[in-house]
């Protein structure tokens, strides 16, 4: 009967997708031009990664080399620096930045004035509006010389020459400026904790602790598995932009990761083959850690992942 009615829904969906097809294509027609332009289109690109490329003869015309730039870059000497580098700044970002939003949608709906909540939540969602080198330049001048932080400590240290500083630096300001934000969508699932149990629980005697055990983190669990699946995911991930910002020549031995280095040798040095194929190896990478985590989630949590 499931099945039977399984395919009822089915066939009923695709008769008023036939019946209403243009209004699918008003409004999905863009979105997938787009998506295709922008995002499948460029993945011809990767051939540069196998050819000595040569912009006046273009990626049809180019030197087919194979895999020689992919050696190149595994066996440079400063291949492990920037993927150590990358490694730390991913893991310890993830593992101080992804228990931060759960914690503060904890505590949100601990609040009950909506008034004081709504306070709350405006104050921790505005930092996620501030660009990204905009972050950076308030960084640069909090950590400065004579900033504020010196003149509190009393001192005159540079923060950000130093190399053992900078991955501090990074994870605590993205941590400022993204967890209010990302804890929108767990608040959002603690709406949907039943408030029967709650008002049980507290009539039982329960703690904070074992409220939040037994009523709260079952409402958010399958977006915090699914959330740290995405991150996990993307630990090869980190935009140039922000680590780029920060990066000072005395800080080059923390600072300079995968990023980093591809944005330098493609763009600045115009060496697209060998960035490309750094870029690539990053890429696959990153695929190889989601599967990776997603079954190692699937075991753990009762066969549910991705």
């Amino acid at each position: 009967m499931e099945a039977k009615a399984k395919d009822n829904r089915i066939h009923n969906t695709l008769i008023y997708i036939k019946q209403h097809w243009q209004l699918y294509v008003f409004f999905l027609g863009p979105a997938l031009l787009l998506t295709i332009v922008f995002r499948y289109i460029p993945m011809g690109g990767v051939l540069i990664a196998f050819q000595k490329y040569n912009p006046f003869k273009g990626i049809l015309g180019s030197e087919w080399v194979g895999l020689k730039y992919f050696k190149q870059f595994l066996s440079s000497p400063d291949f492990m620096q920037y993927l150590i580098n990358t490694l730390k700044l991913s893991i310890f970002g993830l593992l101080w930045g992804f228990p931060m939003p759960i914690i503060l949608a904890l505590l949100l709906n601990r609040i009950t004035s909506s008034k004081i909540k709504q306070k709350i939540q405006l104050v921790l969602y505005m930092p996620n509006f501030i660009s990204v080198i905009v972050l950076c330049g308030m960084v640069r001048i909090l950590l400065s010389v004579t900033g504020p932080l010196n003149m509190m400590l009393g001192t005159k240290i540079n923060f950000l020459t130093i190399p053992a500083a900078f991955r501090p630096i990074y994870i605590i300001s993205g941590i400022w400026q993204g967890a209010g934000w990302a804890s929108i969508m767990y608040t959002a699932a603690l709406s949907n904790a039943s408030k029967e149990l709650k008002e049980a629980a507290q009539i039982d005697g329960a703690n904070i602790w074992q409220q939040i055990k037994a009523v709260e983190w079952p409402a958010i669990k399958d977006m915090v598995v699914i959330q740290f699946i995405l991150q996990a995911g993307n630990i090869m991930s980190i935009g140039f932009e922000k680590a780029y910002a920060l990066q000072s020549d005395m800080n080059l031995a923390s600072s300079e990761i995968i990023a980093t280095y591809v944005y330098k040798k493609g763009l600045l040095n115009g060496d697209y083959s060998y960035s490309t194929a750094v870029g690539l190896f990053n890429t696959i990478v990153n695929v190889i850690l989601l599967i990776v985590v997603n079954k190692i989630v699937e075991k753990l949590n009762d066969g549910q992942g991705l």
